[in-house]
Formats: structure tokens, C-alpha cells, sequence
């Protein structure tokens, strides 16, 4: 099967459209190893933002399955009760639960860090994010987001360190998307007040920022016993995608990945044990993929740097914190 599962690759990938949806992914699991998920991850914590729904709610499902414990940061209270609810009653666990978080605002991300009394994390799937259709701000002016995509989950990466460094072999996973594909690094007006609001290539702007950041973590935690890595979920059938993106959905919907289908890769990447010291990495479908397919796509050592100083001033981090 993994054969086949490679010449049909061969096939689907340079296609794109293929690739990314159920069709990419019935194809790559031709090549899955089996027993990869068979793990016990008893006395483990784990934290998955934007959990309430989709992707998020899949991923936190998976590992309380698992029997880790499952914090599902979620920013509103009923939506997050109810999606514990039903993870507990879909897996007999008692060892999920709610916090609090809106990744959008500073405050909120401090306010849940100070709050948070586990004494290690070993799991973190920086995986909420939004599309909106207008430009909106959040309470600390920054572009709704580039706050809630990019900076929250970077404040909440550095709020969450000695945590991660305490487990002793923890792992980020950033999830990005295959739009960032489109999009070169320009911070030149990431705050979009010179050029008329593009939900979409904004969106895809953050998922790039998402995957570079992703590599420059990955650089400053060598030896850390912490790992950083980020994916892509392909085009899956989400509450999100059915909101912001109705067009794609009513077009694509019948071609569409199931929401655990879009989640597989991060949870893997969250429990393989032969992933221990893999770090830095894009991945789509259980494999290291290309950051870039389009050369004018890449960004040069300066924009990677001014990156990480303007998520540092951003999330009111001293860059000296967190090198």
C-alpha cells in the first residue's frame, strides 16, 4: 500500500487542487506507518488553542482518547463548555478542560498564563485563527489578524516556555496553511492602514509569518528539550471555511477533507515517538514539505529578524527574553 501510496504522490501533488483535498489525503495515507498513533499519553498535558470547533476540536478529542490531559483554550465560554462536554462523553474522559483565552488580546493571554497552575505542558498546538472579511482591530491596536494568528500565539509560545522546558521533551505545533504559499514575508504594512483590506492574502500573510516563526523557535530552543514544528491541514470541511471562505465551500464542499482528516498531522506530530527530535519542519500529510514553491515567495535573514523583533515589541516581550 505505501507503494501505491507514493506513486499516486507522484501524481496528486503537482496539482494542487489533488493534493490538498480528500483526495491528497486518501492517497497520502497509502503511505502512513501503522501504529504511529498507538499511544498511551497518560500524565501528559496538553494545550490546543481554538478548540471549540473543526480542527481544534478533532485534535483535542484525538489526545484525550489517548488519555492526556486536554486543556481546550477557547475564547468563548459556552462554545468551549460545550465542546468539553462532548469530548468527554465521546471518549470517557474526565481529564479535559476549559481555559479561558482570547489569543486576540494581550491581556487575555497574560491573564490565562498567570492563571494556569500545571506545572509542565507537553503539548502546544498554536492552532486558532481567523479570516475575517473587514479590517478590524484588536484592543491593543493591532491588525484582528495579525493579533489573533500571529502575535497571541507568540505571547502564549513564551508565556508557556518553562512549562515546555519542564516536560523535557515537549512539542509546538504551529498550525499554518497551504495559502502561505501564495505569499512572500512583507512587513511593510502588516497593520493594513496603506492598502484596501484583502482578508485572504492577510490571512495567508500570517500563515507565512506562522511557518517562518515556526523555524526561528526551532533555532532558539536547540537544546532546549522543547520542539517546534508547523503544518498544514490541507482544505478541510470547517466552521471557518463555511464562513469566511463560502464561495471556496460551495464550490468545493463535496471534495473537502472531514475535520479529523484536516487534524491527523498534528496529532501526529503531537504523539510519534519517532518525531523526538524533529524540530523546525513544515509539514502537510505526515511529511517534511517545502516552505516555497514560488521564488519570489522568499524572504531574506533581515525580514526573518525584523519579524521576530516586531512580535517581541508586539506581545511587549524584551527580545532578550526569549534568545
Amino acid at each position: 500500500m505505501r507503494f501505491f501510496g507514493r506513486i499516486g504522490s507522484v501524481i496528486v501533488d503537482p496539482t494542487i487542487v489533488l493534493s490538498f483535498d480528500r483526495t491528497g489525503y486518501l492517497v497520502h495515507s497509502l503511505t502512513f506507518e501503522a501504529g504511529d498513533l498507538d499511544v498511551d499519553l497518560r500524565g501528559k498535558v496538553c494545550l490546543v488553542t481554538g478548540a471549540s470547533s473543526g480542527i481544534g476540536f478533532e485534535v483535542a478529542r484525538a489526545l484525550a482518547e489517548r488519555r492526556g490531559e486536554v486543556w481546550l483554550l477557547c475564547r468563548d465560554r459556552s462554545r468551549g463548555m460545550a465542546a468539553v462536554e462532548e469530548i468527554r462523553r465521546q471518549t470517557g474522559s474526565d481529564r479535559v478542560q476549559l481555559g479561558l483565552v482570547d489569543l486576540a488580546s494581550l491581556r487575555s493571554v497574560r491573564a490565562f498564563a498567570e492563571r494556569f497552575d500545571e506545572m509542565r505542558v507537553d503539548v502546544l498546538v498554536n492552532n486558532a485563527g481567523i479570516l475575517p472579511a473587514a479590517r478590524e482591530e484588536s484592543a491593543d491596536g493591532i491588525e484582528m489578524t495579525w493579533a489573533t494568528n500571529v502575535v497571541g500565539p507568540f505571547l502564549l509560545t513564551h508565556l508557556m516556555l518553562p512549562k515546555l522546558k519542564a516536560a523535557r521533551g515537549a512539542r509546538v505545533i504551529n498550525v499554518s496553511s497551504g495559502g502561505m504559499y501564495s505569499q512572500k514575508l512583507d512587513l511593510s504594512d502588516v497593520q493594513v492602514e496603506k492598502k484596501p483590506f484583502d482578508g485572504v492574502a492577510q490571512y495567508a500573510l500570517t500563515k507565512r509569518a506562522e511557518v517562518i516563526l515556526t523555524e526561528l523557535w526551532s533555532e532558539r530552543l536547540s537544546g532546549a528539550g522543547v520542539t517546534v514544528n508547523s503544518m498544514h491541514p490541507g482544505w478541510a470541511d470547517t466552521p471557518g471555511v463555511r464562513v469566511s471562505l463560502p464561495g471556496f465551500f460551495k464550490v468545493m464542499r463535496w471534495l473537502l477533507r472531514t475535520p479529523a482528516e484536516g487534524a491527523d498531522t498534528i496529532v501526529w506530530l503531537a504523539v510519534c515517538r519517532r518525531l523526538t527530535a524533529s524540530s523546525g519542519r513544515f509539514w502537510f500529510d505526515r511529511q517534511v514539505r517545502a516552505t516555497h514553491y514560488l521564488p519570489w515567495t522568499r524572504e531574506d535573514p533581515a525580514d526573518r529578524e525584523r519579524l521576530w523583533r516586531l512580535c517581541c515589541s508586539q506581545a511587549g516581550i524584551d527580545p532578550r527574553a526569549v534568545e
